[in-house]
């Protein structure tokens, strides 16, 4: 049961949204194209294990690391526009 001015069954398709919107944007995030011999920051071998199991990788593991770690975490946003989103 929806709540408010939004019919029946708007809740799910409000979630089952932001699943696919994150999806999409994690697969818009893997690499592609050939793998590097190298990697691009360090210069140092990308080991071929790695280069078979990740198509297109550019870092090595510890450059991964790393910029992993610099991320911004993605929050998304409330697609409900609930009063408790809208003082946050």
């Amino acid at each position: 049961m929806a709540g408010g001015w939004s019919r029946d069954g708007a809740v799910q398709e409000q979630i089952d949204s932001t699943i696919e919107d994150a999806l999409q944007r994690a697969r818009s995030e893997l690499p592609r194209g050939m793998s590097l011999t190298h990697c691009e920051e360090c210069e140092e071998p990308v080991p071929q294990a790695r280069r078979e199991a990740m198509p297109g990788v550019r870092l090595c593991i510890a450059c991964q690391n790393e910029r992993d770690k610099r991320r911004t975490v993605y929050s998304g946003y409330n697609r409900r526009g609930s009063k408790d989103s809208q003082l946050r």
